[in-house]
């Protein structure tokens, strides 16, 4: 038992917190009236009340006997302000905004350490212990600390939520059973969870699938760019070529027309002036179209890339046609 003068003295072993309507059981020990209460009712299954501070076990519920003198000190306490330190037990950690507290606990929660999916509930360590030490708790599902328990209540009959429809494809309670699910195709939460988990198995396979193609179909679609990429790039090397050959043919006949011009008569200079006009005027189009070769050569538009080739680049009978002229000319 805690000293007088310590602060533990004041403090209910259960809660951690102030000492709040005391009450003492026959060890000794003194708890909040809530609190006790709250612990003896989760022993009624059993019949055995055991202290939780010191362990000393009552076959018969202990009458609480109200601590007048401890009231009377707490409350001053509590009026006064006066700090006395009291810090959770050992080993427990009040509950913060993200964690899930105890159900239990009375003025400021402790943490919950696990919750049971029959009593739907949350406990610290303290108020867990009868789930230890009682053999009716013991049969109980305790599973790491769960929040939002209401929700695997019926909220028709308040009981908990441990069966599945197949029918209504919904979760029920026992009663739900024989009432409005009378009847229907029911089996056992477990159960049915375990024939969705393999359905979910399935969809995760073909997800993991339809993955797959994607990623395949993007390699081969990076593969394809690639290669007009570097088609376009040939055929651009190759009609810069086609041009400079154009352009040095044309310089070399127009050499040629200009020796002409200091030989031939005013009638052959008429003509052939004609004819370097004739040849200037071909040589801005095919700068023209060398410079709109450019542009569709640096585009990224792979449609309009496609469908402005053909337009772009002359065809072999277009640069025969042409030379044969020029050639007939001469």
């Amino acid at each position: 038992m805690a000293d007088h003068t310590s602060p533990d003295y004041f403090r209910c072993s259960l809660c951690a917190s102030l000492l709040r309507d005391p009450v003492a059981i026959p060890c000794g020990h003194s708890f909040c009236m809530d609190c006790i209460s709250g612990y003896w009712n989760e022993a009624d299954y059993t019949g055995i009340y055991i202290c939780p501070q010191c362990k000393i076990t009552f076959t018969q519920r202990p009458v609480l006997r109200p601590n007048a003198t401890l009231s009377m000190v707490a409350e001053k306490i509590k009026k006064s302000g006066l700090n006395i330190n009291l810090s959770p037990p050992q080993g427990n950690v009040y509950a913060g905004p993200s964690d899930v507290p105890c159900d239990f606990c009375s003025g400021k929660k402790l943490k919950a350490v696990k919750s049971c999916l029959n009593c739907l509930a949350s406990y610290c360590e303290k108020h867990l212990r009868p789930h230890y030490e009682s053999a009716t708790f013991k049969r109980h599902k305790l599973v790491d600390e769960l929040g939002n328990l209401d929700r695997k209540i019926c909220p028709q009959h308040q009981k908990s939520l441990e069966l599945f429809c197949r029918t209504d494809q919904m979760c029920i309670c026992a009663i739900c059973t024989v009432s409005e699910h009378r009847g229907h195709d029911i089996v056992s939460a477990e159960a049915e969870r375990g024939e969705k988990q393999k359905l979910l198995g399935v969809s995760q396979a073909e997800i993991r699938q339809k993955c797959q193609e994607r990623v395949k179909e993007l390699e081969e679609l990076k593969t394809a760019v690639d290669s007009l990429k570097n088609s376009a790039q040939r055929a651009m090397v190759e009609s810069q070529k086609m041009f400079e050959d154009m352009i040095r043919s044309i310089e070399r006949m127009r050499s040629e027309v200009t020796k002409l011009i200091g030989i031939n008569e005013k009638a052959a200079f008429n003509q052939a002036e004609t004819l370097i006009e004739r040849l200037e005027q071909e040589i801005d189009e095919l700068k023209k179209k060398e410079t709109g070769l450019k542009q569709l050569y640096s585009t990224e538009d792979h449609i309009h890339f496609l469908q402005v080739r053909q337009n772009q680049v002359f065809s072999q009978n277009e640069e025969a046609s042409m030379k044969f002229w020029v050639f007939s000319k001469n």
